[in-house]
């Protein structure tokens, strides 16, 4: 059967919000690594720190890392720079990396600004459980701007500043999701071996053993709101039979919901279930030009994640 692939759009990388717990502070920022240029001497034109929402994050977990530059007096940036964050293991191999254009330009950040903005990661399934370290920096074309922080974090000669450490888990750690009914299987993007999703069925059931706490449900999706003549499609969140969140998948682009449920929503049994209802779905084989799968869609899933509160 040929499978129904519509363009994945870097925005499913795309991130959104949220407190943040733990901060790390970055001194200074190199670009990717290899074939970049410093400028010796050359005066720092911000200082950024780096929060985490948490110290210990287990393998295919979310993480948010919050990232604050502070533009200092006299600064001036032509051009505009990219932003990398990289997560590196104890050897300093790139676990992953998170490489974005920041909300605001660099080519517009004057003195005195302070540009924050919080992006979520979900840990990768390849990367190893461990002790690992971030680092951050602006980069384009090769070369890196220097940045400013506290005393004493180390520089490795080319302007790449680890920020803090992170302990990485297992991903025997999270909750153990078994998909029944209504989800087909894993896809893999031709392009990106690590980038993976599920579509749903019109109904789509998660089951788990019931931590007997409040949880989280994280779901990270995009759906295809050109298809249903202005109304997109409406979908249902549900713990048992109560209804916990409901939403219009109105975006084409990736979107990251949290949605709380109590631990009330669970209900007693020693096994949890959560349900994704869409009101409508699509064939692709009936739309011109879709190819010839004939499956019927609901949404696309990326991510799907229960965690404790």
């Amino acid at each position: 059967m040929q499978q129904y692939d519509h363009a994945v759009s870097s925005a499913a990388r795309r991130r959104t919000s949220a407190p943040a717990a733990i901060a790390f502070v970055v001194i200074a920022a190199s670009a990717l690594a290899g074939g970049c240029r410093r400028t010796s001497g050359a005066p720092a034109v911000a200082s950024v720190t780096l929060t985490a929402s948490a110290a210990r994050a287990a393998v295919e977990s979310p993480i948010d890392f919050t990232l604050t530059f502070n533009v200092l007096p006299g600064a001036a940036i032509e051009g505009d720079y990219r932003v990398f964050v990289h997560v590196l293991d104890s050897s300093g191999q790139v676990l992953w990396n998170d490489d974005h254009e920041p909300p605001v330009p660099t080519s517009q950040w004057k003195a005195g600004q302070t540009i924050a903005y919080t992006r979520t990661e979900f840990v990768p399934q390849a990367a190893h459980p461990g002790p690992a370290t971030v680092e951050v920096g602006l980069y384009r074309e090769g070369n890196r701007l220097p940045l400013q922080g506290a005393a004493g974090a180390p520089d490795n000669g080319s302007r790449a500043y680890r920020v803090g450490a992170l302990d990485l888990t297992p991903a025997s750690d999270n909750i153990f999701l078994m998909y029944k009914n209504g989800w087909y299987p894993d896809e893999v993007a031709p392009t990106d071996p690590s980038l993976t999703w599920r579509w749903t069925q019109k109904s789509a059931a998660l089951a788990f053993r019931n931590p007997r706490t409040d949880v989280t449900l994280w779901l990270q999706y995009t759906a295809r709101p050109d298809l249903f003549a202005g109304t997109p499609q409406q979908v249902v969140i549900w713990s048992g039979d109560k209804t916990v969140a409901t939403f219009a998948a109105d975006s084409a682009d990736t979107t990251l919901r949290r949605i709380a449920i109590d631990a009330a929503d669970l209900g007693t049994a020693d096994m949890a279930e959560i349900r994704i209802d869409v009101d409508r779905t699509y064939t692709p084989s009936l739309i011109p030009g879709a190819g010839k799968d004939d499956r019927t869609l609901g949404l696309r899933v990326y991510h799907v994640h229960v965690q404790s509160r």
